[in-house]
């Protein structure tokens, strides 16, 4: 019996040992060679040299155009060089404004200048480069210098100008004052503008990311009073990278609109201010009290305006063309050079960017360095490896569009796949991307381990949700510790590949314990990021060992490790979202509508204070969805019978591996749409895009989502048509890559 026993627990482990080693695309002895590589990689990584390499890329600020940034990218590829890569430095010619001159005051009886200065801290040893420091300002803001009334607006979205409609205020004519968050900091302005507002303020609200929220800095992590958010406005929803040369790569010779041309650059001067300079400026404010939603941390009572003062902004630019430097480092493939593998971090920063970016930086240059050091070992790699290091992107995600742009025929041939990165702290893994990436990288997530808690990163993960979540978000993970990966909107450097040429792209990194207040500030230094980020460069060295095992069972993989079925599955829930949104909306439509009948509005108001009853809305029509349902049938059945046979693809010949390789990462071209969205036709996927009025956020299936939402019920229709179009052509590719497998044509 004894023997018996035995003999199963030992047939068990060996089952469970024979399972552990498979991997995704492999056969089970390359699988069996490629962990050993990677517990190889593992040794190799180095948290000193994440920390030496942060110390001299942040050392003086780099932003575009600065000495330091050019010193940075020469430095960077000096170490690709020296580790074996074939690196070279490209340079693109862009407009990048930075200011001549900055000036706001409150009038009056009261009057007021602000600051708009960040004072040097002892503590912080780079705060004092003052004369190397970009001041804090919006790139992109208009010129302009104008006097007028103070509306404070919340955070600035549709919604909330709707909110000051029903009080009765307007901000034709007047400067409006918004906080920051709810929306990317440039769609506060666009919005101000598209109501008549001739000037902006964005501040930073200390229950946002100062004392609200916890110490600050030096003696916490989160924003002082003086701490200001630098950042680009420029109204990339439309399109990111050089205002100027939309489309194409701005090289030397770039054909180039005229400034008056560029519609992405704001019309109307915008600046950012801190707390402590808002602070005069909301106490002027008179009017109604906000409602509770838009109260902020500061010790006033919060007005919506106008003020009793005016208010008086000037700004001027220079409107300089500057120089960016790409870093590109290849490590050629030994089977397939012309299947890359790429990966990018940036380099630039609005001052001294320790967390934003080089947290994420020195992070992909450990990678690469060990990845080179296995080479030197004797490990080969099948597709090429491209490591970038991109230039420009606080900006417009200027680098790697500009990359992308130029170098778009080659890429639509010869990208597989790119990995992203930015800014890196301690805490609990963050995933977004193409969704026929999911369950790949949840296999690479079950094979890293947190340095805190000794558990894989996937388990801490699934941890953190289940605390955090409500009570459906827990229902839902029951059983469930599959990662599931967001959707890709904007704020880093996949937009060229993903949403412009339909290359498959993810973006990950580390977060969630490592708070606080110090994004796009003087303060974002090297000396706040080893004391709150990330001490000991942990969490840098574990997106080493994540994003490394990416790469290289990416580069590797004897059929790539793309899942259609995932695909199918997180499209059909966005399909019911949006058939359940127009249910909402119409049924919200109606009863509004009858309220506003029955007059409940205006009996409930207080007949004191002047607030307004909404408008009746147009009733909301049943749109058919029926040709995007018969589609999604199509691509389920499709994309099921592909998952059954692609356990029998690594036996495939050679041949026929690379057939089936070429299908499978070109299918997300077919996501692609040339005429693109509706009012901005650089973004091209059909299935993720930046909101219009979000920036950040991603919209999913945008045509349709964004007409449903903006009542366009016709475009709503229209885009229902092509997306179903888009399904149907990205069907046939699942059709094609099974028929590659069974041997069958198709």
């Amino acid at each position: 019996m004894k023997y018996k026993v035995s003999f199963l627990v030992i047939s068990m482990l060996l089952i469970a040992t024979l399972h552990a080693q498979k991997i995704m695309g492999f056969t089970d002895a390359n699988a069996t060679r490629q962990r050993d590589w990677e517990k190889q990689y593992d040794a190799q990584l180095n948290a000193t040299n994440q920390d030496t390499w942060m110390q001299f890329l942040t050392s003086h600020p780099h932003h575009v155009g600065s000495p330091q940034d050019k010193a940075n990218a020469e430095y960077m590829a000096g170490l690709f060089r020296s580790w074996g890569y074939q690196t070279e430095i490209d340079e693109y010619y862009v407009l990048f404004p930075t200011p001549k001159f900055r000036s706001l005051e409150l009038l009056g009886p009261k009057p007021y200048k602000a600051k708009l200065e960040e004072p040097t801290l002892k503590e912080d040893k780079t705060s004092g480069q003052k004369s190397e420091q970009l001041p804090s300002y919006n790139a992109y803001s208009a010129d302009g210098d104008v006097t007028a009334e103070l509306v404070f607006v919340n955070r600035g979205i549709p919604a909330d100008y709707e909110e000051l409609e029903r009080m009765g205020i307007s901000v034709q004519g007047k400067i409006v004052i918004a906080r920051y968050g709810g929306s990317w900091r440039g769609i506060k302005p666009k919005v101000a503008f598209e109501h008549g507002a001739i000037g902006c303020i964005i501040y930073s609200d200390p229950q946002d990311d100062g004392y609200g929220q916890g110490d600050v800095y030096p003696e916490g992590a989160f924003r002082p009073k003086d701490g200001v958010q630098r950042g680009s406005v420029m109204d990339m929803p439309v399109y990111p990278g050089d205002p100027l040369t939309p489309g194409v790569g701005a090289t030397k010779d770039a054909k180039r609109l005229d400034r008056s041309q560029a519609v992405t650059i704001m019309k109307i001067p915008v600046i950012p201010i801190s707390y402590e300079d808002a602070l005069p400026l909301l106490q002027s404010l008179g009017g109604p009290v906000v409602p509770a939603a838009w109260r902020g941390g500061l010790p006033i009572t919060y007005h919506a305006g106008p003020g009793k003062e005016k208010v008086h902004l000037k700004l001027e630019f220079n409107w300089d063309q500057k120089t960016l430097y790409d870093v590109i480092a290849k490590l050629p493939g030994t089977e397939l050079p012309d299947e890359w593998i790429i990966r990018g971090n940036h380099h630039d920063g609005w001052v001294n960017g320790a967390a934003d970016p080089i947290s994420g930086m020195v992070s992909e240059l450990d990678e690469a360095k060990a990845i080179a050091e296995l080479v030197k070992k004797g490990l080969k790699l099948k597709r090429t490896l491209v490591y970038c290091a991109w230039d420009g992107e606080e900006p417009a995600l200027l680098g790697s569009t500009e990359w992308s742009e130029d170098h778009q025929e080659e890429l639509k041939k010869k990208a597989v796949f790119y990995l992203n990165t930015d800014g890196n702290s301690r805490g609990f893994v963050g995933a977004s991307g193409s969704h026929t990436l999911e369950p790949f990288f949840n296999e690479v997530a079950n094979d890293v381990i947190d340095p805190q808690t000794g558990v894989t990163i996937k388990e801490r993960k699934y941890a953190s949700d289940f605390v955090n979540g409500d009570k459906t978000a827990r229902t839902k993970l029951i059983g469930n510790k599959n990662i599931k990966l967001g959707a890709l909107g904007a704020g880093s450097d996949w937009s060229g590949f993903l949403q412009f040429l339909g290359i498959a792209s993810m973006d990950i990194g580390f977060g969630g314990e490592g708070r606080g207040g110090e994004y796009h500030s003087i303060y974002d230094s090297y000396d706040h990021f080893v004391k709150f980020k990330d001490p000991g460069f942990q969490y840098g060295v574990t997106l080493s060992k994540t994003a490394g095992r990416l790469m290289m069972r990416m580069a590797n993989a004897d059929v790539l490790p793309f899942d259609f079925n995932s695909f199918y599955k997180t499209v059909a829930d966005y399909v019911t979202e949006l058939k359940t949104l127009v249910d909402n909306t119409r049924s919200e439509t109606e009863q509004e509508n009858k309220m506003i009948q029955d007059k409940l509005y205006d009996l409930a108001k207080d007949p004191t204070k002047n607030y307004q009853s909404p408008k009746p809305k147009d009733i909301v029509p049943y749109l058919n969805f029926s040709d995007l349902e018969n589609s999604m049938v199509q691509l389920k059945n499709s994309a099921e019978e592909f998952q059954k046979q692609y356990g029998n693809a690594t036996q495939l010949p050679v041949d026929k591996q690379k057939e089936l390789n070429e299908i499978l990462y070109k299918a997300e071209r077919s996501l692609i749409n040339d005429k693109g969205l509706p009012r901005r036709s650089w973004y091209k996927h059909q299935i993720y895009a930046p909101g219009y009025y979000t920036g950040y956020g991603v919209k999913t299936l945008p045509g349709i989502r964004e007409a449903i939402e903006q009542r366009n019920w016709k475009e709503a229709q229209e885009n229902i048509g092509i997306v179903s179009k888009t399904m149907d052509v990205y069907t046939v590719q699942v059709q094609q890559a099974t028929g590659v497998i069974m041997k069958k044509p198709f």
